[in-house]
């Protein structure tokens, strides 16, 4: 089962890696930033959490196989890159969302072998697999997905709740694992497929009421704060 959730961690970075091979080029980066955004996309969401859990030396450290996994990426990208192009609008999302669901259910799957309560484990399952993608777009001048309307995080911490109980329920770990892949999964595809979004709040002007009566005083238009629903997508 240890060899199961290693490859899958692998699968992970090479998938987030290809994200930010992808968006160095759209930002016309050179071979240097390539690699800094793949390796801060695959592998900034581990570090992050293990550093917040307390695990010394971080994981990449302790293997280098994933620094070499990052190394290897990068370099089929750009001999192939033409391709890999043509299929990043559509296959990408698709396969930031398979990396997305396998990260989030490995970091609360990391948490929860360290003795962590469920709380903490879901926060580092979201934390896991966010926080790389968040580095990329911040250093490629970004805003971040998560911070925007997207269904993301919300995708990842769902993910994670499944994972802690069943968990705790002491269901097998096969499953648990499926179960949570496939809630964060199914959630960030759907909302892919169906442009699903969260509300954003923002600042609307309202215009004032027209005056009928001469005698009355102009009003002046006014600033509200209003919840913003993004339009669906139409299939």
């Amino acid at each position: 089962m240890s060899q199961l959730v290693y490859w899958l961690d692998m699968a992970g970075v090479i998938v987030f890696a290809l994200s930010g091979v992808v968006l160095a080029c759209r930002k016309r980066m050179d071979p240097v930033g390539m690699l800094v955004l793949a390796a801060v996309t695959g592998i900034g969401g581990g570090t992050l959490r293990d550093l917040v859990l307390g695990v010394r030396p971080v994981f990449w450290v302790s293997d280098p196989t994933y620094l070499w996994v990052i190394v290897v990426t990068v370099g089929l990208s750009l001999l192939g890159f033409h391709y890999i192009h043509r299929l990043s609008r559509g296959f990408m999302p698709v396969a930031d969302a398979f990396g997305l669901a396998i990260f989030t259910a490995l970091g609360t799957h990391k948490a929860l072998q360290l003795g962590h309560a469920g709380e903490v484990a879901t926060l580092m399952g979201m934390m896991t697999g966010v926080a790389g993608g968040m580095i990329r777009d911040v250093l490629a001048r970004r805003v971040p997905m998560v911070l925007r309307e997207e269904i993301y995080a919300t995708a990842a911490f769902s993910g994670g709740v499944v994972y802690v109980l069943l968990y705790t329920l002491d269901v097998p770990l096969m499953i648990t694992i499926g179960a949570s892949l496939t809630a964060t999964l199914g959630l960030r595809l759907a909302a892919i497929y169906w442009g699903l979004a969260l509300p954003v709040f923002a600042w609307v002007t309202i215009p004032p009421r027209p005056v009928e009566d001469d005698r009355a005083v102009a009003q002046k238009a006014k600033q509200r704060v209003r919840m913003i629903y993004r339009a669906r997508k139409r299939r």
